[in-house]
């Protein structure tokens, strides 16, 4: 089967299956272009939500998935590749979460959406980049811990100085691999053009951004702009969405390093097969799911 095959049999199979596709932003262009919607971890959770099909096929990567199974326990949610992990969400387990909380009682806990279901569940509320700052602002507290991403945590900390951000030790390998010195050289090659940084990126990245935000803040950010070419500093996929929706835009990757091999292990191969077989499915505790459930509904209910 060729490629425009297998795309027509993905959509003939997508009625069937009564499914509906969502892809992050960080998937393949090819990917991106099958499904029903795309976009960033807060757009898609919010998404996932309204949905009244049968299964979600989710291009992404396990903690996405597991927080739609998360959000929509009655439905069936697929993973086309299995072994799309985030090495950031492994940085922190529920079992270290709750030994955190019994000796530090009282203290609230933020998890970055990019967390596994047992974190959730020991956690007060979840945020993703997009709303991280006024999440933590909704809470109220003086102090609060903050996980699994330190960059993410010290850069809302940066914006509310009033709450004392405990940052937990963990990091996205991809954003961290952006060293200044790339940063100093785009900016050479590429004089006057503002450069858009994810706040995954270490603090030495992000104080040379025109810009800091997340995925879809910088697709908005590009595509409201006046202005016609911008320095990208996060994962390589946004500039398939960019291309998209702003085709007269012109945009430089800030390195040849910021690409997720995780979210490119999902491939045409791979939707199409979840769909025909309903393969990989993701299931979560019931008794974890429920707990998790409310952290991410305290997550939707603050505003980006």
């Amino acid at each position: 089967m060729n490629t425009q095959e297998m795309i027509e049999e993905i959509k003939r199979l997508k009625v069937e299956k009564k499914a509906l596709i969502l892809a992050h932003n960080y998937q393949i262009g090819e990917v991106q272009d099958v499904a029903d919607f795309v976009g960033d971890s807060y757009a898609l959770a919010k998404y996932a939500q309204t949905t009244d099909q049968e299964v979600i096929v989710f291009c992404g990567v396990h903690f996405m998935a597991e927080s739609a199974k998360i959000l929509n326990p009655t439905k069936k949610v697929l993973l086309p590749a299995k072994d799309a992990g985030c090495p950031m969400a492994d940085m922190i387990t529920g079992d270290e979460l709750k030994k955190y909380k019994e000796e530090n009682p009282g203290v609230p806990v933020v998890a970055y959406v990019n967390t596994s279901a047992e974190v959730k569940a020991y956690t007060d509320i979840c945020c993703t980049s997009s709303n991280a700052m006024n999440v933590v602002k909704s809470l109220g507290v003086e102090k609060l811990l903050f996980v699994p991403d330190r960059n993410l945590g010290g850069f809302i900390a940066k914006q509310v100085p009033e709450v004392e951000i405990i940052p937990w030790n963990g990091f996205c390998i991809t954003h961290e691999r952006v060293e200044e010195e790339d940063v100093l050289e785009m900016k050479a090659a590429h004089p006057g053009v503002k450069l858009l940084i994810h706040p995954e990126c270490n603090p030495e990245i992000v104080k040379h951004a025109d810009f800091a935000g997340s995925t879809s803040q910088i697709i908005d950010y590009v595509v409201k702009s006046e202005e016609e070419e911008f320095i990208i500093g996060t994962e390589a996929g946004i500039l398939h969405t960019i291309e998209k929706m702003a085709p007269n835009k012109k945009c430089h990757l800030l390195s040849k390093c910021l690409v997720c091999q995780n979210m490119k292990k999902t491939t045409l191969t791979h939707v199409y097969e979840a769909l025909k077989y309903d393969q990989h499915e993701v299931i979560v505790d019931e008794e974890i799911r429920k707990r998790a459930e409310n952290s991410l509904i305290k997550m939707l209910e603050v505003n980006v």
